[in-house]
């Protein structure tokens, strides 16, 4: 299958870009080392969906480094870099896709990666993985397993395993700690704001920034949010959450309380209809809305396309929308991801973390071809220490090692 790109001439500008990533992914430069060596992936198809910028290209050279023949899609219209998708096609990678899809482009693109017969999937949301399972079932026999890179694709996959419907182990990156505790948290919460501040040129002091949902993702919003000197409420279902929340300093309300106060809102939850046409007809003259949740669903779009009075574009990623009472709402990048649809992602150095996990785990399941369940598998233990040993070193700090007293005293249950 030849690729489907927007132009192959971009190719020159994506190069650099993930070039400057390469030299910021000291993690990922190793693993390339090593499977250029070791080659895991010789003869394998992987199938890939995770946003198409930079970094995931990088992940994807890194790959076929180890031997695999790449077919790659994005995961998101909006997050896809036409410049990035024609350097890779120029390196003899496969791709389909490009910036600003319609939904008809995009799932055409997704089920072309599929066709390809994957042998491991590495996907981010859990598009291509229901793809196969409900299109495409007779091409699961080809399929070793997967990895899966987000909270929202966890959920899907957890879905279909208490259901008894998945056919092949998934590999669950998301919950790895060198993927959770910095990608979701610290990573989340600095590209969010470049993506919220390059688009609209506000400041966030002084204002009242509403973010829905305290997991990981929210802790980070919330965090760089309050460093910005903005007064923070956060809305939860969770009451452990909430506690938390309230814990960190922040104020605690219902949705319908806060769209009352609020100058922007955040959603990082995972679900939908969060911020619902309900709450929008109380919401301030101004107020700004933006989803850093993986789909397009928590904020209730088409219900505000359908009732506003007027739309209009203010800027790049920007629509206004005048609902009943006169009062102007701005939502940012249709309410698509808005680190990704209005920025450039996570930092280079985060998602080296979160890459070496998937990479490391892609090769695990070739490893253990044929041994594991058709479950949601945990990361091992292992790999996640490797990587944040890898990470330490990089970074030239050193910790201590329990003495052999010390491992005694922890593994026993005398005293002595």
């Amino acid at each position: 299958m030849e690729s489907i790109i927007r132009d192959i001439n971009q190719w020159e500008s994506g190069h650099q870009k993930i070039e400057w990533v390469r030299k910021n992914m000291p993690l990922l430069r190793q693993i390339e080392e090593d499977f250029s060596k070791t080659r895991p992936f010789e003869g394998l198809r992987i199938a890939l969906s995770i946003h198409l910028e930079a970094k995931t290209a990088y992940l994807c050279k890194v790959l076929a480094a180890g031997g695999a023949k790449m077919y790659i899609t994005g995961s998101n219209p909006l997050s896809t870099q036409d410049d990035i998708a024609a350097e890779l096609v120029k390196c003899g990678l496969n791709v389909y896709a490009w910036y600003n899809a319609s939904q008809e482009e995009y799932n055409s693109h997704i089920q072309k990666v599929i066709l390809s017969k994957p042998n491991i999937i590495i996907d981010d949301g859990g598009d291509l993985v229901n793809l196969i399972h409900d299109k495409y079932p007779e091409l699961i026999d080809n399929v070793i397993g997967g990895c899966e890179e987000t909270t929202t694709g966890i959920i899907r996959l957890k879905a279909m395993e208490k259901n008894n419907l998945l056919k092949f182990p998934m590999v669950a990156v998301n919950d790895a700690k060198c993927k959770y505790l910095f990608d979701n948290r610290y990573g989340t919460g600095q590209s969010v704001w470049d993506g919220i501040n390059r688009t609209t040129n506000l400041i966030v002091a002084g204002k009242k920034v509403v973010v829905s949902g305290y997991g990981w993702c929210g802790k980070g919003v919330a965090m760089r949010a309050k460093g910005f000197g903005a007064d923070v409420i956060i809305t939860e279902i969770d009451p452990i959450k909430a506690i938390e929340a309230v814990m960190d300093g922040f104020n605690v309300l219902p949705m319908e309380q806060a769209a009352r106060v609020g100058d922007m809102f955040i959603t990082v939850t995972g679900c939908k209809s969060v911020i619902r046409w309900e709450h929008m007809q109380y919401m301030k003259d101004g107020a700004i809305l933006c989803n850093a949740g993986h789909f397009n669903v928590e904020i209730e779009v088409d219900r505000l396309i359908q009732n506003a009075k007027n739309t209009r574009k203010e800027r790049h990623n920007i629509v206004g929308y005048q609902i009943n009472n006169n009062n102007w709402i701005y939502l940012l990048a249709e309410g698509r991801l808005v680190n990704l649809a209005a920025g450039d992602g996570h930092p280079a150095e985060i998602m080296d973390m979160s890459f070496a996990i998937q990479a490391l785990s892609a090769e695990y399941l070739v490893k253990h071809k044929g041994s594991l369940s058709n479950n949601v598998i945990t990361v091992p233990d292992e790999i996640d220490k490797m990587v944040a040993k890898r990470k330490l070193k990089y970074w030239d700090l050193n910790i201590d090692v329990l003495t052999e007293e010390q491992v005694k005293y922890l593994d026993g249950w005398k005293v002595d």
